[in-house]
């Protein structure tokens, strides 16, 4: 688990190393065990008022396209030296007029075993046509959770972020390590 002021570092060191002129704002840094995902904010394209849902949204497309065939080099340069400081590979996305675009982003295996009752429900989501295979399904599943559950999920993610804390100023620690190796008679 990441804390807040590992992520704050990881979105500074992003922020002072991303060209200036390649988002207009960086959007969001997500991080995980295996990949960190950078998300920034582009211009949408210039566009009459009366323009229609369609013509809108090809342009927004477009615009992304153009941005991500443009910047390919500059990205792919930071993303080497981030991947070697943070030993992480790296993703990239956009925001453009309210539509948000990953371009590249790890699909990580994940080993589980689940009982019978547990596989008749991801074989009831692929008969359903929902998903294609029991991955998809535990994936799709994964997603529900996530949707319904975002507020318990960040009232966890604060816990584990106070237990990271409060370890690192166990007896392994180095403020406890210095303090120890004083004289008690120097006080």
């Amino acid at each position: 688990m990441i804390t807040d002021e590992q992520r704050e570092k990881l979105r500074g060191w992003f922020t002072g190393r991303l060209p200036d002129d390649l988002f207009e704002a960086l959007a969001e840094v997500v991080v995980d065990r295996e990949e960190i995902t950078v998300i920034g904010r582009i211009p949408g394209p210039r566009l009459t008022e009366d323009v229609s849902a369609a013509e809108r949204e090809a342009a927004v497309q477009g615009r992304i396209q153009e941005f991500r065939e443009r910047t390919r080099e500059d990205r792919i340069e930071v993303a080497r030296e981030a991947e070697h400081k943070f030993r992480r590979k790296v993703s990239w996305g956009v925001e453009c007029d309210g539509e948000r675009v990953l371009f590249t982003h790890v699909a990580a295996p994940v080993m589980t075993r689940l009982r019978q009752p547990e596989r008749q429900v991801l074989d009831t989501l692929i008969a359903g046509g929902v998903a294609r295979s029991r991955s998809d399904a535990l994936a799709w599943c994964v997603r529900l959770v996530q949707r319904h559950t975002d507020d318990w999920l960040a009232e966890l993610r604060d816990s584990l972020e106070h237990v990271q804390r409060v370890r690192e100023r166990g007896p392994d620690s180095e403020e406890v390590a210095d303090s120890s190796t004083q004289d008690p008679e120097d006080g």
